[in-house]
């Protein structure tokens, strides 16, 4: 009986945050951006071997800002298989390059890293927000924005990114 008691107040409490830390809202101006970026990266330390002491050198980086699926200016491959478009690759690093960093520790061959940051901005009567977003959310506003269709977007915890995007009175699925 007293794990009942213990178990009713936990599952209550869990439950008023989980209402309460989220919340939805209806717009009709929005936009959605994906940076996609190339970076070569090495990773340095005495011993390689052990993980927890190495740091990682970044050289060169590139990046594309695409906005609402459509092919930015400067956009040298794509879209791909997400529908992103991608920039040049950055020059590699150069032997001399890495060794200067490294001193006297050892280094990986340089590897080139593929990274994308989605956001959305959205208005809300005079309110503008620009909050980190998700590949799901990202393509949804792609499918809705040629018809500027409003979407119902669920913010995640404490409204400081976007969770989900619906669009609203449509039973189309996008």
């Amino acid at each position: 009986m007293r794990k009942l008691i213990f178990l009713f107040p936990t599952v209550a409490v869990l439950t008023t945050l989980t209402l309460t830390s989220c919340s939805t809202l209806t717009t009709d101006q929005y936009e959605a951006t994906a940076l996609t970026s190339y970076t070569w990266q090495v990773k340095v330390a005495d011993d390689l071997a052990n993980e927890n002491l190495a740091r990682f050198e970044t050289f060169a980086t590139t990046s594309l800002l695409n906005r609402n699926g459509l092919k930015p200016s400067g956009a040298v491959t794509g879209p791909d298989e997400k529908g992103l478009w991608w920039p040049a690759l950055p020059p590699r690093p150069s032997v001399d390059e890495v060794e200067q960093r490294k001193k006297l520790q050892q280094a990986t061959n340089p590897e080139l890293l593929k990274t994308v940051k989605y956001e959305l901005n959205y208005r809300v009567g005079e309110q503008q927000r620009t909050l980190p977003t998700n590949y799901e959310v990202y393509r949804q506003v792609v499918k809705a924005y040629p018809s500027r269709t409003p979407l119902q977007l669920t913010l995640g915890l404490n409204d400081n990114s976007v969770e989900k995007a619906e669009p609203v009175g449509s039973q189309r699925n996008f």
